[in-house]
């Protein structure tokens, strides 16, 4: 492992930092969505600010930087080739960012965003983190990535919109939800999946970023990290 260094920022030199790569983020989806309406390709909703390239490279500069001061050099980090790791429910899995030294596995980190049709998608990421990780895991455990455990992270940017931000009901069922999801909104859902993802050991850490679309109130831009 590299010599522990001091953390190269202050807490509130982060925070713009964080707050500059989301700026970064909701520039791209947008420019993104014009690009493709000039090409004459339609997606449906919101979609199409987010198939035309990789809207999260922002942030994934920002880890970089993180994983840099920590100690790892730029041939250590691995961000477009050699990100594809072993499965064990299927051959590979494609994460955004690996850190591999002397041939260990160090680190691997997965990046994920929601805008918009929250009610449709929250399952789905959660379904993805779920089984993302039981796959990782079980690799590990088998051996297909060395004896020593390595470092798994799974980030996450949801819209902080109205709609992402109200109660939602939980619908009637043969056996009811656990308590703690009564009256949630789906950013509390979000939150108490990152929460479970740690306590149930599925990831090392996780965090999650509360942003608004709308620039004029990045300001209230809100993080809840485990």
């Amino acid at each position: 492992m590299p010599p522990r260094k001091e953390f190269p920022w202050t807490k509130e030199q982060l925070t713009e930092k964080v707050r500059g790569a989301v700026k970064a983020y909701w520039r791209g989806r947008g420019g993104q969505f014009k690009q493709q309406g000039r090409k004459g390709v339609s997606d449906t909703g919101k979609r199409g600010e987010v198939t035309g390239g990789q809207h999260l490279n922002a942030i994934l500069a920002l880890l970089t930087e993180v994983t840099l001061a920590a100690g790892f050099s730029k041939e250590e980090i691995k961000l477009n080739l050699g990100i594809e790791l072993p499965g064990y429910y299927r051959p590979q899995k494609r994460w955004d960012m690996i850190v591999v030294r002397d041939g260990r596995l160090c680190a691997a980190v997965e990046l994920k965003s929601q805008v918009g049709s929250f009610g449709n998608n929250f399952n789905n990421r959660s379904e993805e983190a779920i089984g993302n990780s039981t796959d990782f895991w079980t690799a590990f455990r088998e051996g297909a990535m060395g004896k020593e455990t390595p470092w798994l992270g799974y980030f996450f940017l949801l819209e902080d919109a109205e709609k992402s931000t109200r109660p939602v009901g939980l619908k009637k069922s043969q056996f009811p939800p656990f308590p703690i999801f009564e009256g949630t909104s789906y950013a509390k859902r979000y939150e108490i999946l990152c929460e479970r993802l740690i306590l149930e050991r599925k990831y090392t850490k996780t965090a999650l970023i509360l942003a608004p679309r709308d620039r004029s109130v990045f300001q209230s831009m809100t993080s809840r990290a485990g």
